[in-house]
């Protein structure tokens, strides 16, 4: 009997050690929770601010120019391009171009040798001997008719002949004007090719001696001065562009140099079963190292309005989300956590602790950027005048990522 009263005693002893154990460990678990708590809490002693250059001021309301990004191409509309050609076939004597020569509308860049040329020079030739005669005829038959020699309708035949020849001869001169080959002249059988329209010589597809047909095209110019963008406008951006916003672009694979263009039209259908939109622009001012075909990366302006900003290097990225660093009175529980026992150890060697200042990371949404700044929305928001970090936030985010890797391990 008396056995069993002493383990009936031990067993309740051990009970009660177990329940006055048990609050202690949960306010550890407690302490330890609110330590890993403070994680967007970080802070930096006056040497470490001075070291890492950190710049302090606040949001600021600024004129951002919004804008839509967009790829296209530059593109030279039909009617400045034209492909040279002859009116008549014949062998290609004389070329005076090359590849990137500027031409003026009319100018001769080469020349054709057709022996056909010469029996239509001398059907001319014919028809305006025929006219001459047809012409003495005329007059004298009018003199016969006025004295009663002869009949009315003799006059009227010649009048008839006379009417046919002059369509025959009007047709042979118009022939050769077109072949660019005078009708007062010689006979020739060179015909002239001229440049269709100003511009510059892209290409040059036939060679002296070649065999041109009237279908050939002998050399392609290109006039630059009409040279504009064709853009592709997804259809969530559509509503927001319209005729007359300026667009600045550069060349996808040369963007050191921006170039200017004004949108003159707008599509009303998808391009190519894709969900985007062509837009059509004007390229203003400098041309200069503009082909047609060369790829673009350009940027619709929407216009000005006044957002809450920050300057860019304000803004650090961690973890895919983006974050400004903002005064705060709160204690930096983490950090102290962290050096508590460090400085026990060193309490009897050193002075007065060295005064700290702490900042709280604070998430936010970018939005437009410009002139060196960029929107931000809050998802939480700030007292009025609250100071933010707007240099050094790289070094904030560094040294709090170490010092959380630090706590892990």
């Amino acid at each position: 009997m008396k056995l069993y009263k002493a383990i009936g005693l031990i067993c309740c002893m051990v009970l009660f050690a177990a329940c006055g154990n048990k609050p202690e460990n949960k306010d550890e678990h407690s302490e330890e929770s609110e330590a890993h708590e403070e994680t967007n809490l970080v802070s930096l002693s006056d040497v470490q601010m001075k070291t890492a250059g950190i710049g302090m001021g606040s949001i600021e309301m600024k004129n951002l120019t919004t804008s839509i990004s967009v790829n296209g191409t530059l593109a030279v509309p039909n009617q400045n391009k034209a492909l040279v050609t002859s009116l008549a076939g014949g062998v290609l004597r004389t070329l005076k171009i090359q590849p990137g020569d500027f031409v003026q509308k009319g100018q001769v860049i080469g020349t054709i040798a057709n022996t056909e040329l010469s029996g239509i020079q001398q059907q001319l030739i014919s028809i305006n001997a025929q006219l001459k005669l047809a012409e003495q005829e005329q007059a004298r038959q009018k003199e016969l008719v006025s004295g009663n020699a002869a009949p009315l309708k003799n006059l009227q035949k010649v009048e008839a002949e006379l009417s046919s020849l002059r369509g025959q001869r009007n047709a042979l001169q118009n022939q050769l004007s077109a072949l660019g080959i005078s009708s007062s002249g010689g006979i020739s059988s060179t015909i002239s090719i001229t440049a269709p329209i100003s511009g510059t010589i892209s290409e040059i597809t036939a060679q002296i001696g070649s065999n041109i047909n009237a279908s050939t095209p002998i050399a392609q110019i290109i006039n630059n001065s009409e040279l504009h963008l064709d853009l592709f406008v997804y259809e969530k951006d559509l509503p927001k562009v319209e005729a007359g916003q300026a667009i600045h672009f550069t060349l996808t694979n040369s963007p050191g140099k921006e170039y200017d263009a004004t949108i003159y039209s707008i599509g009303t259908a998808f391009a190519n079963e894709s969900k985007a939109v062509p837009v059509h622009a004007h390229v203003v001012n400098d041309k200069r190292g503009l082909i047609e075909g060369m790829s673009v990366t350009a940027r619709i302006s929407l216009g000005e309005n006044v957002y809450p900003a920050v300057p860019d290097e304000a803004i650090v990225n961690s973890g895919g989300k983006d974050y400004i660093f903002v005064l705060s009175d709160k204690a930096a529980a983490k950090h102290e956590h962290e050096e508590e026992g460090h400085k026990e150890k060193e309490d009897k060697h050193e002075g007065p602790e060295e005064h700290q200042t702490t900042f709280e990371r604070i998430q936010v949404i970018k939005g437009a950027s410009d002139v060196g700044y960029t929107e931000i929305k809050l998802i939480d928001p700030l007292p009025e005048g609250t100071k933010i970090v707007i240099k050094g936030a790289f070094f904030l985010i560094a040294k709090m990522t170490n010092a959380g890797e630090a706590h892990e391990h």
